[in-house]
């Protein structure tokens, strides 16, 4: 025996499926939202890419040692219909950045704002995009000169220290 479906409960079952990473890929949970940090550090890397573009800071603590940060944008394109593009920030340029951090303590967040070394203010919006939007979390690999990119079976974020 066999069964037909209709072609209107086969497209809709195919567009529910498809639905659901999407609307879990743009949750911002991994972040607290409820807490604001700031960062300043120069740029290691800019990773332009989708789902969202990842920026990595390095800092210097108390004992000399260089610590690195991650931090997640919007999408590119979101990103640059808000003003933001990839030739803004250059690698090794001094920022700070303003940020909504990671939940599990790691170094990173959601960027909202960025300042850069002119004192030009890039953003100003919620975590998560850039001109006045938010910028920042995905995927990534590892940036130029070292490692980086989501935690294995993790969402967004920098790697474990």
């Amino acid at each position: 025996m066999t069964f037909k479906i209709p072609n209107a409960a086969l497209i809709f079952a195919s567009a529910a499926a498809l639905a659901a990473p999407a609307f879990a890929h743009h949750s911002f949970a991994d972040f607290d939202r409820t807490k604001h940090g700031t960062v300043t550090g120069t740029v290691r890397a800019l990773e332009w890419e989708n789902p969202h573009i990842w920026l990595w800071v390095n800092t210097i603590d108390a004992k000399g040692n260089v610590v690195p940060w991650g931090f997640e944008g919007s999408a590119p394109a979101e990103m640059a219909r808000n003003g933001f593009n990839r030739k803004l920030i250059k690698v090794g340029e001094k920022i700070t950045v303003s940020f909504q951090p990671l939940r599990d303590g790691r170094n990173g967040g959601s960027f909202s704002k960025i300042t850069l070394g002119d004192g030009t203010v890039i953003g100003g919006g919620a975590p998560g995009g850039g001109g006045g939007r938010p910028p920042g979390g995905g995927a990534g690999g590892p940036p130029p000169g070292g490692a980086g990119g989501p935690p294995p079976g993790g969402a967004g974020g920098p790697p474990p220290q």
